[in-house]
């Protein structure tokens, strides 16, 4: 998996220099974007670059303090004051659907939802709803939201979902019958690529199901975040000169969320790298409907 990311790091650094000016040069005011764990790192790096474009931005986020200093952050660089704080725990399914049905009350538009906010937790924890933490978080949180805010996106002018996965999800392949880790052994890594590997199906379904909206799923590569400092110490440690920076981490999903020419690509694929998708799976048409069937189920 090193050898995989130093190879879309370089990618990166060559590919930037082509769509920075030509896919990006332009406003978004008027256009309403949500984006999930935006007071840090990826998510803070895109709710920064669309705030300067101009974009209404909602940062949904956990901490009430580190989220306002968020706000505070971008609206003082960007000069936009456009930009909501909306604090919700992914892993607590029954407040994201609450925050969801509360949001279309709310607010009108909503153009583009951006699902970047995730965990890695190592040992297994239950939230209390009763649901390991990792697969509430990644899929289930992830699977809630976007579902409940589909209707709303559909009503508004070039709608987009972007899901922020992983390269990880490529050494694992779907396990639908097994969603909370609760008959194998459990590794933090692993189970979180499992997810990973969920968020790519459920892109690819919805997609098919909604083809008003252009979906997309992405890898950002390994980039210098605190999850990243936090779940993987040893791994951090050793190659955090190395590991990208947020901005490089942000850079493919600021282009899904923003350029002309992302929508001309095929809605559902997963992205390595700006203009770079690759066959994400070779995942059976019925263990995606198994998936889609125990998802909906939980929810």
């Amino acid at each position: 998996m090193l050898i995989f990311d130093c190879a879309l790091t370089q990618h990166y650094i060559s590919a930037s220099k082509n769509f920075m000016d030509k896919d990006l040069d332009m406003s978004v005011v008027g256009r309403s974007f949500m984006i999930t764990g935006a007071n840090s790192s990826i998510g803070k790096a895109v709710a920064m670059a669309i705030a300067k474009k101009g974009g209404t931005v909602h940062l949904v986020c956990r901490n009430k303090e580190r989220a306002e200093a968020t706000r505070e952050e971008i609206v003082r660089e960007s000069g936009n004051t456009e930009i909501y704080v909306h604090l919700l725990d992914l892993s607590e399914t029954r407040r994201v659907w609450e925050f969801a049905e509360a949001f279309k009350k709310e607010y009108t538009s909503l153009n583009v939802l951006i699902n970047n906010a995730g965990c890695m937790v190592n040992q297994r924890e239950l939230t209390s709803d009763g649901l390991e933490k990792n697969f509430a978080t990644n899929t289930l949180g992830v699977y809630v939201l976007t579902k409940c805010l589909i209707p709303l996106l559909e009503k508004c002018k070039d709608p987009r979902v972007i899901t922020v996965s992983s390269g990880g999800m490529l050494v694992q392949k779907l396990n639908p019958t097994d969603l909370q880790t609760e008959r194998t052994a459990f590794d933090g890594t692993m189970v979180y690529a499992q997810n990973k590997r969920q968020q790519v199906v459920m892109t690819e379904v919805w997609a098919k199901a909604h083809p008003k909206i252009h979906f997309s799923v992405m890898h950002p590569g390994w980039a210098d975040t605190p999850a990243v400092a936090t779940a993987m110490p040893q791994f951090h440690q050793m190659m955090r000169d190395r590991l990208r920076t947020a901005a490089q981490g942000a850079d493919t999903v600021i282009w899904l969320a923003v350029s002309k020419t992302a929508v001309e690509t095929a809605s559902g694929l997963f992205f390595q790298g700006v203009y770079d998708t690759v066959c994400s799976h070779q995942t059976t048409p019925n263990d995606s409907s198994l998936l889609n069937y125990y998802v909906e189920n939980f929810f």
